[in-house]
């Protein structure tokens, strides 16, 4: 069975025009369970009820941003080994950086095309 049809992805986004083209992405790579959330709230909830493989975040969401959230899921023991890719539409140093000390994946910087998530994901997971 391929890794595309293994993978357990969670779509954390505040923006359904961007999460409606990240699960766009994600469907047209193949990858078929996919969970999304409109905020870091809701997502921690769900992630905790329901652990996921990888999950795709943006940074600049309302009440909880990504990396807020990422800190949240590495501090559980359900959610704290699962792949954490930041979607931002300013990769600044400081998020970047603290990003990676909070334990972040990967990042892809907006706007990207279907390909870039691909490869982003794929340095997560390994080939799909």
């Amino acid at each position: 069975m391929a890794l595309r049809d293994q993978l357990k992805v969670m779509v954390v986004d505040d923006m359904s025009t961007s999460r409606g083209l990240i699960l766009q992405a994600l469907d047209a790579m193949g990858v078929r369970q996919v969970a999304y959330a409109v905020d870091g709230q809701s997502a921690q909830t769900m992630l905790e009820k329901a652990p996921v493989h990888l999950v795709i975040s943006d940074y600049n969401m309302p009440g909880m941003d990504g990396l807020q959230l990422l800190h949240a899921l590495r501090k559980s023991p359900k959610t704290q080994r699962a792949g954490f890719i930041l979607i931002t539409g300013r990769a600044d140093k400081e998020i970047i950086e603290t990003g990676k000390k909070l334990g972040m994946n990967n990042f892809i910087k907006k706007p990207f095309t279907p390909q870039d998530l691909r490869n982003c994901i794929e340095a997560v997971v390994g080939r799909l």
